[in-house]
């Protein structure tokens, strides 16, 4: 019975502390960034106390033990970002596309008929067959309609799983970014296709299209896209749908492929406003692999790209030097007085790797297969050119 007073005599302390000490960030206290993190430290140990006098039990402890697990588990953007060939077992996309892996990956040659790949030296060409299958299907038809050839993005690493830098998805070998700048009609180099850079189809500073560049072409390219074979989704920013939604038929005559068309907002993507993200449904019978739900029921060309609209307008992706610049200094001077003692930032955002900005994804929480895709020899596939 004392132990249980003790117990909640420290959880009303902790909570009391944490309260005190959330006023405080409220109200501006300069060191806000390292009190807030204090409170949240507080409020977490209260919660885990306030579990142990509930209860009475030892469930505090064993959560506390798998807190510590979790925690001690490798990075496994690491882990999946060094493998540089697909594991040697049968295929299968195995859990979400945000966190899964991919077993027997295969290899997206670099060039097609209507296709080029980009960024070779990333090493994130590789997917699901039917993700290649659509990459080639689509390529054709595009160019068929007037799309001068495909500009190929990132698709998955060899073995899936989470990436260092730039995707939260494309983890099991169903996701694939096409460039909204038509390829040229001759071959490019490998450095070009290093240097090179997609093309917003934005105007400057705003949230609408550039009709400088957005093209009859590029509304053709979309459209194919979202009507290619097993397609759930193909994010874009909002104008591209806004676009495409203000051609509909009147009367709902093939205006079916629009409900897959997810303009992007707060939760769900930014920017896309000079690639598209297209994201394939779970081969049948894959019973490793979850589909995403799937989107409501019509058309989608409502009220919802109003306000995704308005929350590009805010934060445009295609910004002008001068915006750029005037963020950029925000950042750090941000950064100078939140996080000035990080070792090596020194007010300069160069400095901070992608490992120090995004948080570690534990392998633990991972699907548990995955550790056997790590573990898995290497499958070298046949390279084509």
């Amino acid at each position: 019975m004392n132990h249980l007073k003790f117990k909640k005599t420290r959880l009303q302390l902790l909570m009391t502390v944490s309260s005190l000490v959330a006023g405080f960030c409220l109200l501006g206290d300069p060191a806000s960034a390292a009190t807030a993190r204090h409170a949240r430290h507080a409020a977490a140990e209260a919660t885990s106390v306030s579990h142990v006098v509930k209860h009475k039990s030892n469930r505090g402890n064993s959560s506390r033990a798998a807190k510590r697990k979790r925690t001690d588990s490798p990075d496994a953007r690491k882990l999946f970002g060094a493998q540089k060939l697909p594991a040697d077992l049968p295929l299968s996309s195995i859990g979400t596309y945000t966190n899964g892996c991919l077993a027997g990956a295969s290899l997206l040659p670099v060039d097609g008929a209507h296709y080029q790949a980009m960024r070779i030296s990333r090493n994130r060409f590789w997917g699901h067959p039917r993700t290649i299958k659509y990459v080639r299907d689509l390529s054709d038809k595009a160019h068929a309609d007037g799309w001068q050839g495909t500009l190929v993005g990132d698709m998955g690493q060899p073995r899936g799983g989470p990436m260092l830098t730039g995707h939260a998805s494309h983890q099991i070998g169903l996701d694939v970014d096409l460039w909204l700048t038509p390829a040229p009609d001759r071959k490019l180099s490998d450095d070009e296709r290093e240097k090179l850079d997609a093309r917003s189809g934005l105007k400057v500073d705003s949230a609408e299209l550039d009709p400088q560049v957005w093209t009859a072409a590029h509304e053709s390219f979309v459209r194919d896209a979202a009507q290619g074979e097993n397609v759930t989704r193909v994010f874009v920013t909002p104008a591209i749908k806004k676009a495409l939604c203000a051609k509909k038929d009147p009367h709902g005559a093939d205006t079916w492929w629009l409900n897959r068309l997810r303009p992007c907002h707060s939760g769900v993507c930014v920017g896309h406003d000079d690639h598209i993200h297209v994201r394939l449904s779970c081969k049948p019978g894959d019973k490793a692999c979850h589909n995403q739900p799937a989107p409501d029921a019509g058309d989608g060309c409502g009220s919802e790209i109003d306000e995704a609209m308005k929350e590009v307008a805010a934060d445009p992706p295609n910004k002008s030097a001068a915006r750029l610049a005037a963020e950029q200094a925000e950042r750090a001077k941000a950064a100078r007085h939140g996080s000035g003692d990080k070792a090596g930032w020194e007010g300069d955002h160069s400095k901070v790797t992608e490992l120090e900005v995004n948080p570690p994804f534990p392998l633990s929480k991972m699907p548990a297969q995955c550790k056997a895709v790590l573990k898995a020899s290497s499958r070298v596939p046949i390279r084509g050119r």
